[in-house]
């Protein structure tokens, strides 16, 4: 077994572990990375890289079927499902390659242990992983990220994560999909796109609950529309069970007894800590009720001289947030607890079909706090939407009475993502309404949808917009 001491010890190299190395490197302390797999953790090889490469995929086959509209003649689109797996290699290599993070790391004398296997605490001061490495450090920072929630539930072991899914080799005829969340949305929509069959069910009693009332009802009726089936409010798992051609699910709802099969069947209902094997009690770092590292406003745990970050801790699950928890906990593990945690604006989105994105609170949750006023342009009215022939969708922005501020923006359709990371930039600059109004963009663009919502809402609170109240009708 090979020993050896440092200042600092990363644990996970994610977007969380990587930046909190960085971090600490940059600030002169002696730091290791160690990775259970790869460097790049999840985000890079099983997450939003591959995952949208997949879906690029699935928006290739669906704008080939637009062809004919605009007098375009191609066969009928065929997809090589192998090809296309090698197609997702070869850009998490290609991302991987060039990014400079590695270097950076590196070049700060940082020091990186690749595919140790799991690690593990022995004592408040020492590790070990599965590969014989023993580390020992003054500090620790764990960001060990988070893997799909299991259910104790009959024959559980014959359904598959979102990560078997990126794995298959091949499209299976039909998919059960259980987890209406961002991650069971886009396995099902990929897939729907890329031929299957799919169901997909959730509990609650509408899929994408932490969305904007509107945009889930519109998501689930475009779902419902490319032939989808959507089941909300389905009841209770009793089983799973084994069939010839694939799996049976057993559920039940006020007593009556039901179920569905498909050959292939993902369940995405929640993201859990990746602790269990970490032996967190070692170290005397406590977890939550829900199994998440306990931090403090610091990114502190329970152990004083142990910290963590990222998707462990159960804050926002998102790139940025881990990112900068990766920063900040570096920065009080290496200087001392002196930097807080601080809110910003965060703006969310998916890549299914359709797109659908978020910035601030939902109409609803800011109805409990702030006297609002809400305006929503739908996308068949929208100049370039027509152009595209992408006329599905709305986007709504939710602003306050009193302030004019711009509290909310939620976005369903055609470039949705982008719309909202423009709805963020006003949001964290604390622009007024009026203020979004008068920008001048480009036309026809995406973008320019967002200032026609933000001229309509301008003129509902009876504020000057100038010129722009003469092209209300353009974006």
């Amino acid at each position: 077994m090979t020993s050896s001491q440092v200042d600092l010890i990363v644990i996970g190299a994610g977007p969380a572990g990587v930046l909190a190395t960085l971090r600490a490197a940059e600030l002169g302390a002696r730091t290791a990375l160690i990775t259970q797999a790869e460097f790049g953790g999840m985000a890079a090889n099983d997450g939003p890289v591959p995952v949208r490469t997949l879906a690029h995929a699935a928006r290739l086959m669906r704008e080939a079927r637009q062809l004919g509209q605009y007098g375009v003649a191609v066969s009928e689109p065929a997809l090589d499902y192998p090809q296309l797996l090698t197609r997702v290699r070869e850009v998490v290599d290609n991302v991987c390659a060039h990014s400079s993070l590695r270097q950076q790391v590196e070049s700060l004398g940082a020091i990186v242990h690749e595919k140790t296997g799991v690690a593990r605490f022995v004592n408040t001061h020492t590790i070990v992983t599965e590969a014989g490495l023993r580390l020992q450090a003054e500090k620790f920072i764990i960001c060990t990220g988070g893997v799909s929630r299991r259910l104790p539930i009959p024959g559980f072991e014959l359904t598959n994560t979102h990560s078997d899914a990126w794995s298959l080799t091949s499209v299976p005829p039909s998919m059960l999909v259980i987890g209406g969340g961002a991650t069971g949305m886009q396995v099902a929509s990929i897939f729907n796109a890329f031929g299957s069959r799919v169901q997909l069910f959730e509990a609650a009693p509408r899929i994408l609950m932490t969305e904007d009332d509107d945009v889930a009802a519109a998501v689930a009726t475009a779902f419902r529309e490319s032939g989808m089936v959507v089941r909300e409010n389905f009841g209770t798992i009793e089983s799973f069970e084994k069939t010839p051609t694939g799996v049976r699910m057993i559920f039940s709802k006020d007593g009556h007894r039901d179920s569905v099969e498909a050959a292939f069947t993902v369940v995405a209902v929640g993201w859990a800590a990746d602790t269990a094997r970490l032996n967190l009690a070692a170290a005397g770092v406590d977890v939550t009720q829900r199994g998440f590292v306990k931090v403090d406003e610091y990114l502190r745990t329970s152990a004083p001289h142990i910290f963590a970050a990222g998707d462990v801790t159960g804050r926002l699950m998102l790139v940025p947030e881990a990112i900068q928890d990766g920063f900040v906990a570096a920065t009080n593990a290496v200087h001392g607890t002196k930097m807080p945690l601080v809110t910003h604006v965060t703006p969310a989105g998916s890549f299914t079909e359709p797109e659908y994105a978020s910035v601030g609170p939902t109409e609803r949750k800011a109805r409990e706090t702030h006297d609002v006023v809400t305006a929503v342009v739908h996308f068949d009215a929208t100049t370039r939407t027509i152009i595209d022939g992408r006329e599905l969708g709305f986007c709504k922005l939710i602003v306050d009475r009193k302030t004019y501020k711009i509290l909310g923006c939620h976005v369903v359709g055609e470039r949705a993502v982008d719309i909202v990371e423009v709805a963020a930039i006003a949001l964290a600059a604390g622009m007024r309404v009026d203020d979004l109004a008068r920008v001048a963009l480009s036309f026809p663009t995406y973008a320019g949808i967002l200032v026609r919502v933000a001229v309509k809402a301008a003129q509902q609170m009876n504020l000057d917009v100038g010129w722009r109240a003469y092209h209300a009708g353009s974006g």
